[in-house]
């Protein structure tokens, strides 16, 4: 319980608060990590456990979309046992899933695992975030704040790479099984250092029927897009069912929610536009990234024969230049229109998008890589400008709530992104492969000259027959990508006109983060 006399200890000083917050610094860093560690590691985790690579997909959708749906219970759960104590509980839960997640045995069960991984880390950014607040002085709270950024940025660059090394040297349950001991140090410096701390607690209700609506429709859409391809869609019975539970969840859901006197959701902050053109853009803008940044590592590896590392070395540039630009970006954030940095996020969001709609067979990692960098300008403004125009007008007493919305619906969004872009991606890839078999017939005279000039090379005539095949298929996932990177930068670019649709925020209303 809250200490009774309403008194709280004073901020840390030297060595306990610099132990304190780089421990603090690692349970942000764990949750933001698993969000982006497994990306590179699809097709190798797909390979050990006997399953295509988009039935691999579900190892992130899983993950993405248990985090999602746990969001709007977070705030509830630390009014009710205090912020330390549901911090510590949420990384020592995420402790015990990543080494379930490392020992699973097979698909579903490693699915399994990564949704109570997803599940119990609800409370671990905001949970860092509060507590390196409460912890450092009031005036070197923006450097708290600063830390807390920085780590989140930091993950995402270590992710691909450190996901890409150990999936290629060491073995993929690695990715999982090295929380275990960060995990562990985090959560016992924590107690140790924060227990005395603990942030008053009262008896709140809990929107129960509306949180276990919430998992229903949400749950059977995730099912229904990871599982539908394999199951041909709605010729299938079981898909069918799926999409009725949906569909009748969602009405059933939005009708309690909007009755419900503590709902779990407010869904009435969308009323007011302010809020709501800005979480469309926020939404549909983080889907097609989180999409792409799913995309990308997977064509490398499938199609382009690039090991995980190298894969992952592609996609970390975006992380350092978005490092490199957040401390410039956060001295003029205040100063400037924030539908202006809003829009320059969105323009390079989709000037990435375009540069990789451009890529060839023959890419080197150079050019690989530089839409990257110009990704990274874009996470360096998108995520505090997007939060910052949502939040715009907000009532002080209802911010927690439409942020904790607002990222319900960006992490949920991703994740059903995620389920969607290879089934795109393949469908296409098969509409391209079509018409390339239309251009160029096996019995043609372009096809008999390649098989010829293969077979002079030393290698049998049905060898050389399945190569000329694989550069067919390749060749049309490559055009599949380009489509969807292409598709990608205009709508992302459609997204612009929203945010100015939307009055202009006050400057420093709100401090606000993102994860």
């Amino acid at each position: 319980m809250a200490d009774s006399s309403g008194t709280s200890p004073p901020p840390m000083t030297g060595v306990t608060l610099a132990i304190t917050s780089i421990a603090l610094a690692l349970g942000t860093f764990m949750q933001v990590l698993d969000g982006s560690i497994a990306n590179v590691s699809i097709p190798t985790i797909a390979g050990n456990l006997g399953v295509s690579s988009s039935q691999g997909t579900w190892v992130i959708t899983s993950f993405a979309v248990a985090n999602g749906v746990s969001v709007p219970l977070t705030g509830w759960l630390m009014g009710r046992y205090g912020v330390v104590k549901t911090f510590v509980a949420s990384v020592v839960l995420f402790t015990i899933a990543s080494f379930l997640c490392g020992i699973a045995w097979d698909l579903p069960s490693l699915v399994i695992f990564r949704i109570i991984q997803g599940a119990v880390s609800g409370p671990m950014i905001p949970g860092s975030q509060s507590l390196l607040i409460m912890i450092f002085p009031p005036q070197k709270r923006g450097t708290a704040l600063a830390i807390w950024s920085m780590t989140t940025l930091v993950a995402p660059i270590c992710g691909p790479i450190l996901g890409g090394y150990i999936s290629d040297n060491v073995a993929w349950e690695w990715i999982f099984l090295i929380n275990v001991p960060v995990g562990i140090l985090c959560a016992v410096i924590c107690w140790r250092n924060t227990a005395s701390r603990e942030t008053p607690t009262r008896k709140i209700p809990v929107d129960g029927a509306g949180f276990m609506l919430l998992l229903v429709w949400v749950g059977a859409l995730q099912v229904m897009l990871d599982t539908g391809k394999e199951a041909d869609w709605f010729s299938s019975p079981a898909i069918v069912v799926e999409c009725v539970i949906a569909a009748i969840g969602f009405v059933a859901w939005l009708i309690w929610e909007l009755n419900e006197k503590n709902p779990i959701v407010d869904l009435s902050l969308f009323k007011s536009k302010n809020f709501l053109l800005p979480t469309i853009a926020f939404c549909l803008g983080y889907a097609i990234f989180f999409g792409s940044n799913l995309l990308l590592p997977l064509w490398l590896q499938t199609r382009m024969g690039f090991v995980a590392t190298w894969a992952g070395l592609v996609a970390a540039p975006a992380g350092v230049v978005a490092v490199f630009l957040t401390p410039f970006v956060a001295r003029v954030m205040g100063k400037i229109d924030m539908r202006l940095t809003a829009s320059f996020s969105l323009a390079a969001f989709a000037l990435s998008f375009y540069m990789r709609s451009l890529y060839t067979t023959d890419a080197d990692y150079y050019a690989l890589a530089l839409p990257m960098l110009v990704q990274g300008a874009a996470m360096a403004t998108f995520f505090v400008s997007m939060i910052t125009l949502a939040l715009n007008g907000v009532p002080p007493d209802q911010v927690p709530q439409a942020s904790g919305l607002s990222n319900f619906c960006r992490l949920t969004a991703g994740s059903f992104a995620a389920s969607m872009v290879t089934t795109i991606w393949d469908q296409d890839a098969a509409v391209h492969q079509t018409r390339l078999a239309e251009i160029i017939p096996a019995t043609g005279a372009a096809f008999g000259a390649a098989v010829a000039q293969l077979q002079a090379m030393g290698i049998s005539a049905q060898q050389a027959t399945a190569s000329v095949a694989q550069l067919a298929v390749n060749q049309a996932y490559l055009l599949a990508t380009i489509d969807f990177f292409r598709v990608s930068a205009w709508l992302v670019l459609a997204l612009v006109p929203l945010v100015w649709m939307v009055k202009r925020p006050q400057p420093s209303e709100h401090a606000v983060g993102a994860d």
